[in-house]
């Protein structure tokens, strides 16, 4: 696909020098919204304001949500002030609000400026709810109905109201007193009988979300039970917004970023990598090299605690690398496993003497495999004595044991008190596993070779 947009890239910009705006137009009907955002990427910046003015109003709105932040903004700045507000008077209220929170003050009161009171009104209502919760994700675009309808009033109301609504998939079953009571997929009414009321065709067990409840949870809800759209309701079960699936991949997506981010010790962006500056990279990861800078002063410490046993025997000093990428390693294999569990909601902290019994036999299994390819290397390449390959044998296999213990047990333990997991999966388990793999070394090391 990259290929084919640097030679549909090509092809506008011979179509602008040549002025064929109506052949440019053609060309941009045919294509995706975020294919549309693709594009714009790779188009010369002095270009996009004229060519976004080709687009039409509905298709322009789509790409305009698809482009990344830093895009958007250079088009504003492009934009008059009615061109600015076809834009956002065609934005449904989420992607506003996510715009919003992420741009400029000066760019953010432009956009404010020419949206209607009564969006103002929604936008920062919606503002209110806490970073990253549900309240916070969903739109209020949604299509509602009451259960004495009949069905084709139903979907005559449909026709109505639901032109500006993010999706008519689903519309949602609400009493007088907005309380969401039912959902009826717009199949179930395009099959009823006209007889019948929405009332009667609805389903009544709705799985829905409150606006405090964390977009991640929501995410796997969504995974969970297959929708499309999840209503969100407040604290007394009034309906006051919807998420849709589209949503729902974006937080994925977020999260699995920020995870992944968090696990190999750099502060999570929400920029893409070649947005960012140099000095924006380095302060995302020197704070985290830091910490462990500092904090592998324990091993130091340790290592030199023990100087005389490594000047009597240095062939412990050679095994001493191997030993503590080998706990690294066992102890990430555990972390990332059980990490992936409790985000999926597999594993709970009430599991966590399941899995500590789990990850102690295959600690045992994969201790004594290691060890015992490990023995035969030592005496055979390395021409140790016994006494010395069992001292560095029985090592790797305590060495395994406690990392898978402490990899499985500290992201459950970091969840149970509020932490965050990913974070215990590489800064500090690390620091963890290598000053106890050489405690265990030297202690080991002591009573078998009396150093």
């Amino acid at each position: 696909m990259a290929k084919d947009l640097l030679i549909i890239s090509e092809a506008i910009e011979k179509f602008l020098d040549e002025r064929k705006y109506t052949t440019l137009r053609d060309v941009l009907k045919t294509m995706q919204a975020a294919d549309i955002a693709a594009l714009f990427e790779i188009l010369p910046r002095r270009k996009l304001s004229l060519l976004f003015r080709l687009l039409p109003k509905e298709q322009a709105a789509e790409a305009f949500v698809e482009m990344d932040l830093d895009l958007q903004e250079h088009l504003i700045h492009g934009f008059s002030d009615n061109e600015l507000k076809e834009i956002v008077d065609e934005l449904y209220l989420d992607d506003t609000v996510d715009m919003v929170e992420e741009l400029p003050a000066n760019v953010v009161k432009r956009i404010l400026a020419q949206a209607n009171p009564e969006t103002r009104q929604l936008i920062n209502e919606m503002l209110q709810y806490p970073e990253d919760s549900a309240g916070s994700v969903m739109t209020t675009e949604y299509v509602d109905l009451s259960a004495d309808m009949t069905v084709p009033d139903a979907i005559k109301h449909i026709k109505r109201t639901g032109v500006d609504k993010e999706t008519i998939n689903v519309c949602y079953v609400t009493s007088s007193d907005r309380k969401l009571i039912g959902e009826v997929p717009i199949r179930s009414l395009i099959l009823a009988e006209d007889k019948e009321t929405v009332g009667e065709i609805m389903q009544k067990n709705v799985i829905s979300v409150t606006t405090q409840e964390d977009q991640e949870e929501v995410a796997q809800t969504f995974a969970k039970y297959d929708c499309i759209a999840l209503p969100v309701v407040d604290s007394e079960g009034r309906l006051v917004g919807i998420v849709t699936v589209d949503d729902a991949i974006d937080i994925l997506q977020s999260e699995a970023t920020e995870d992944i981010d968090k696990m190999a010790a750099v502060t999570p962006s929400d920029r893409p990598y070649l947005k960012l500056s140099t000095f924006a990279i380095y302060k995302s990861r020197i704070p985290w090299l830091l910490i462990l800078m500092i904090s592998a002063t324990f091993t130091g410490s340790i290592i030199t605690h023990y100087e005389s046993a490594l000047s009597s025997y240095l062939v412990l000093t050679a095994s001493i690398p191997m030993l503590m990428d080998t706990g690294g390693n066992c102890g990430s294999q555990a972390s990332a496993t059980i990490i992936r569990g409790i985000s999926l909601q597999q594993i709970k902290f009430s599991d966590i003497f399941r899995v500590v019994w789990k990850e102690t036999r295959v600690a045992l299994l994969c201790g004594l495999t290691l060890a015992a390819v490990n023995f035969v290397k030592l005496i055979l390449l390395s021409k140790v004595t016994v006494t010395v390959a069992a001292v560095i044998c029985l090592t790797l296999v305590f060495t395994v044991f406690v990392a898978k213990i402490v990899g499985c047990t500290l992201p459950i333990l970091a969840k149970r008190v509020g932490g965050d997991p990913a974070v215990m999966a590489s800064p500090f388990l690390t620091t963890i596993v290598d000053a106890l793999s050489l405690i265990i070394y030297f202690e080991i090391a002591g009573v078998l070779l009396h150093i």
